[in-house]
């Protein structure tokens, strides 16, 4: 079909031709409420026939929209760059280590899933003891090339020396790139692909183990020597069944225990399924056999690790898919009913569970047909049902007698049935229980006005149809047996569904207390660590919840960020089901073995060792070298801020002066410029006055006489003085040396503000002196001392001026 053609067909199957539209439209600017009650009725049947044509509901339609844009925007959000690479910030102090905060990892590019897997081993301190203190063989230099331990050692040392760091760097993170690069290298695939984050763990854990059955080999001559990474990574589990109707019993080892999340709701469900392969028929074999096998843990290892398989193939699409569905898991797993020793014991009770489930699948039955009553593809609770049965019933007066119901029924010709005069009356708002005791002159009126209806009402809605649904004729027998049989119903169906669940309930907790005795919970199994991971199939992101076993509380590690987190963030982002986030490796340690996590004490003092103190010399002079270069680079920033901040101070300087010097010469006149004789002559008149009065003050109390009689004995008298040099400070100017003779310098009246203006003036004019000669300088002295003076001045009266 067109896509024109196509368009056109949907569009008439959703609003009809062009000539039914224009029927449709309704006014509902008026004031009749036949119109609107008609326009409710026009959508309700257009809902109706949406659903009926494509079997969805608006509802549902609505619900869908918005799972598409979440979808739409989950996506847009999980879209990475996959050669982004981290940048470090350039100041030193945003990547410095506060106090002892657990160090975070670098992510340089496509590797979160190595900072997660790295760091949840690294806070077993166990582990953390045995890498650390790794020494390679003797023999290490004289390996070939071509073996495997030649690309281990490598390895080890760049894990040992990453390691040293995240215990006493005092950076924020450090960087992972050597010892991923080496790990990278073992796998061909393209770099922009997210790697199979199980396959690299496994490669990990295998080269551990490799390592350190070298050593293991040299230090020992026993036939097998001990592995310390396969005595805390792996347990034995014994395969028990019946191939072809023969049995058998093998023992296995194993590291990291997959387990299959779809179709189970917690972790006991999915052990259960692992642990036992149910009947299946052999096709192999002539004898038509019955085969299946059970697996019983016989030794675990003390970091018990769940691989939880949330991926599958879809054969459709052919492509690999996520399953998002919800998986709990306990903080704390009792491993008791798996054991080989609880064999016998765990087979009874599984039996016992096996019938409950039964029989708590026939009570889940019985009570759904309760909670969805009905034959058509709705159905509904049998409760509500009755409830609404009964309001029907009750949802129209009664009749007086059974006489009135049937006359009612079929009215003579020429009457008003009661039916049409009820809706009639309800139509124009008069109560309806009025209507049986209406009399016949009442009824001839109502009918009058009845007949009062607009034609396009009356050819849409007959008057004879009530206005919502309700029986046509009930009398109150009737109506009082069926709201006695319904009320009845009613109330033992509630009884029965309640009696359902409660039993159904008490069957779920006989179920999860099955193994709750106390010979069933001795093998208890801490979490210790969840590997979370966001996002689809193809790409996401990974991050880790560690559990700080001295602090009791959860951290979480990603990448660079270490942040203090709690249970119920991490139910959030790893049980799965409500958003794209869930778990996908569960690292359990024995609540027994303390040892996993015991710090290490000082044998001399008894002090428990703490940071740089846990490590070998090597890695102490490897850790202290990278301290002090990061040290170098903090002061080196300094040096830069210190050195930045000077520059800014004296350019902030240069530009105060250069302000001060462009204020002074806008309101100074120019240095050369020569002042007029009259303004010469006031200035010289004005500073005579000045010194005269000041005389006058002086000598107040004495006649002239005595004034001229004195000065010439006073200098004639006077003895020869020594020169002496006295330093003065000038407010806003500096500092001045002033040389005066012994007993001719009086403190008092240097330091008097004529006096400082005076001197300032001078020494401020020394510089035209110097360029324009004696007149010039001495014009500028007056000019400055003026406006010190008129500063002064201003000062008195409380206001301030630039100079």
């Amino acid at each position: 079909m067109p896509a024109r053609t196509r368009c056109a067909t949907i569009e008439q199957s959703k609003y009809g031709s062009k000539d039914k539209r224009d029927l449709d439209v309704i006014d509902l600017t008026g004031d009749d409420k036949d119109d609107l009650q008609r326009a409710i009725a026009l959508s309700l049947a257009e809902s109706n026939r949406a659903f009926r044509e494509t079997g969805i509901t608006d509802e549902e339609q609505a619900i869908s929209r918005v799972l598409e844009a979440s979808i739409a925007e989950n996506k847009a959000c999980l879209k990475r760059t996959p050669t982004e690479v981290w940048r470090d910030s350039r100041n030193p102090y945003d990547r410095k280590r506060q106090d002892k905060a657990p160090v975070g990892l670098k992510n340089v590019g496509n590797t979160c899933w190595f900072s997660a897997v790295i760091q949840s081993l690294f806070n077993l301190l166990e582990f953390r003891r045995l890498v650390l203190n790794y020494k390679p063989p003797s023999n290490a230099q004289d390996l070939p090339r071509n073996q495997k331990e030649y690309r281990n050692l490598p390895f080890m040392r760049e894990l040992r020396y990453l390691f040293a760091l995240l215990v006493g760097t005092k950076r924020k993170y450090v960087d992972p790139s050597r010892a991923v690069e080496i790990l990278k290298d073992a796998f061909k695939s393209n770099d922009s692909q997210q790697q199979d984050v199980s396959e690299f763990t496994h490669k990990l854990l295998d080269w551990l183990e490799d390592a350190f059955q070298m050593k293991a080999e040299e230090e020992t001559d026993e036939e097998k020597p001990k592995n310390p990474m396969v005595e805390l990574f792996y347990g034995r589990f014994l395969a028990v069944g019946v191939l072809e109707g023969k049995k058998f019993e093998n023992t296995e080892m194993f590291g990291q225990y997959p387990l299959q999340v779809n179709g189970f709701k917690d972790l006991h469900e999915c052990l259960e399924a692992a642990m036992i392969e149910g009947e299946i028929e052999s096709l192999h074999s002539e004898n038509s056999g019955k085969s299946g096998q059970e697996h019983w843990f016989t030794e675990l290892p003390p970091v018990l690790t769940f691989e939880l398989s949330r991926f599958e193939f879809n054969q459709t699409l052919g492509r690999p898919e996520k399953i998002h569905n919800k998986l709990e898991f306990p903080p704390v797993l009792y491993l008791d009913r798996y054991m080989h020793r609880n064999r016998e014991i765990t087979r009874i009770k599984r039996e016992e569970i096996k019938r409950l489930k039964d029989y708590l699948t026939v009570l889940q039955q019985r009570l759904e047909r309760y909670l969805s009553y009905g034959s058509g593809p709705k159905r509904f609770p049998l409760v509500d049902v009755l409830q609404y049965a009964l309001e029907f019933a009750s949802s129209k007066p009664v009749c007086t007698s059974p006489v009135d119901d049937i006359d009612a029924s079929s009215p003579p010709s020429g009457s008003i049935p009661s039916q049409a005069l009820s809706s009639t009356t309800e139509q124009q708002g008069a109560p309806s229980s009025e209507l049986p005791c209406t009399s016949p002159a009442s009824i001839a009126a109502i009918s009058s006005r009845s007949v009062i209806h607009k034609p396009f009402t009356q050819s849409r809605i007959p008057p004879d149809l009530p206005m919502h649904p309700a029986p046509r004729h009930i009398t109150e027998e009737e109506l009082s047996v069926l709201e006695s049989c319904l009320h009845r119903w009613r109330t033992e169906i509630e009884n029965d569904t309640r009696d359902l669940q409660e039993s159904i309930s008490r069957i779920h907790r006989t179920i999860e207390l099955m193994y709750s005795d106390k010979s069933m919970i001795q093998v208890p199994y801490r979490l210790h660590a969840v590997l979370v991971h966001e996002g689809q199939a193809n790409a996401g992101h990974y991050w880790a919840y560690i559990f700080d076993h001295h602090e009791n509380r959860w951290m979480k590690y990603n990448d660079i960020a270490v942040t203090k987190s709690s249970w119920e963030e991490l139910v959030r982002d790893s049980f799965g089901g409500y958003r794209n986030a869930s778990a996908y490796c569960l690292m359990y340690i024995n609540d027994k073995a303390q040892f996993l996590i015991q710090e290490e004490f000082n044998k001399e003092t008894g002090q428990a060792l703490v940071g740089i103190e846990t490590l070998p010399p090597d890695l102490r002079d490897f850790v202290e070298e990278d301290n002090q270069r990061f040290e170098k680079e903090l002061e080196e920033w300094d040096a830069q801020l210190a050195q930045k901040a000077l520059q800014e101070k004296l350019l902030a300087s240069q530009k105060l002066r250069e302000s001060e010097s462009s204020t002074a010469q806008a309101g100074e006149p120019e240095y050369l410029e020569q002042p007029s004789r009259s303004d010469f002559s006031k200035h010289l008149k004005e500073e005579t006055i000045q010194i005269i009065t000041k005389a006058s003050h002086d000598h107040e109390d004495k006649t002239p006489e005595t004034v001229l009689q004195s000065k010439p004995e006073s200098t004639t008298s006077e003895p020869p003085s020594n020169q002496q040099v006295v330093e003065v400070a000038i407010p806003n100017v500096g500092k001045f040396v002033i040389e005066s003779k012994e007993g001719g310098y009086d403190d008092e009246i240097m330091m008097t503000p004529n006096m400082q203006g005076i001197i300032m003036a001078i020494g401020k004019s020394r510089s035209v002196y110097d360029r324009c000669g004696p007149e010039a300088g001495f014009f500028k002295a007056l000019e400055q001392f003026r406006y010190h003076r008129n500063h002064l001045v201003l000062e008195d009266f409380g206001i301030t001026a630039q100079l």
